[in-house]
């Protein structure tokens, strides 16, 4: 009898056990499931929930908070600065995002969602969202970079994005790029859209009235370079509008490039 009494006991003691630790185990597991950044893919994180570019596109998407919102960048970009910012990120950065800013450091292998391909996208996001994002690190999407601004000072943060966004207007066929390297960039566009076409996800007439828009809006901003501040989207939809205006393009044609940048974006394709 004293046995049975002991055994109930005892089963008793380990329900309550195991009832009293599974809020434990929620409370580390639930969080990485939900965060908005699980599954970022294209190296800006390879999930397993939402796919290769919606984890990104959330990211680029998001709303700044508003104590970075308006954020306009104060430091010039001139040789000193690009030096410092390339020292920084050779120092920081580097193992996760690569030296070329691929997100291919040897540390990222072991990330997940992978780190951003800042060589890519630095152009596209505006001042504040950099600003916001190096300052923060991925806290706000739960990926594992780090908030830099214990470790950083402002003109830090600054001399980095500079340098960043040096590295992806040479990407871009900026000054220094290559004719090689311009034409492997434009082969990579071409097949970009060839595949797009193959899976779908665009018609051969999008993908002409695609690369007449880009071409035309290359043009214009080479003749008319950006002022310093805003990132690429805010420079591309300046170059747009005067395009639209000057009746060089018309706003359907300017619509279509959208649409179809939108789909290329979300397909993975274009990174």
């Amino acid at each position: 009898m004293k046995r049975i009494i002991l055994l109930s006991v005892l089963v008793v003691l380990l329900l309550t056990g195991c009832q009293q630790q599974a809020p434990a185990v929620e409370e580390t597991v639930v969080p990485a499931e939900t965060s908005a950044e699980v599954a970022m893919g294209n190296g800006m994180g390879m999930g397993s929930g939402m796919g290769a570019s919606g984890g990104m596109r959330d990211r680029h998407h998001a709303a700044i908070p508003e104590e970075y919102a308006g954020t306009v960048s104060p430091t010039a970009v001139d040789e000193a600065s690009l030096q410092r910012g390339s020292e920084l990120f050779a120092t920081n950065c580097t193992s996760c995002h690569g030296e070329d800013g691929m997100g291919t450091g040897p540390a990222a292998g072991g990330l997940d969602p992978a780190p951003a391909p800042i060589a890519r996208t630095s152009q596209m996001m505006a001042d504040a969202y950099l600003f916001w994002r190096i300052s923060e690190g991925g806290v706000p999407f739960g990926t594992q970079m780090p908030g830099w601004k214990e470790v950083l000072s402002e003109e830090d943060i600054w001399d980095v994005i500079n340098y960043v966004r040096s590295i992806s207007g040479q990407m871009a066929g900026g000054p220094g790029m290559g004719r090689q390297d311009a034409d492997a960039q434009a082969a990579m566009h071409a097949e970009m859209l060839a595949n797009a076409i193959a899976q779908g996800i665009i018609t051969q007439d999008e993908a002409d009235t695609f690369e007449l828009v880009h071409a035309e809006m290359d043009t214009y901003l080479e003749a008319n370079p950006p002022e310093s501040g805003g990132g690429e989207e805010d420079h591309q939809a300046i170059a747009l509008a005067a395009l639209v205006e000057s009746g060089t393009l018309t706003q359907e044609q300017v619509d279509v490039f959208t649409s179809v940048h939108d789909r290329l974006a979300e397909s993975g394709l274009m990174q």
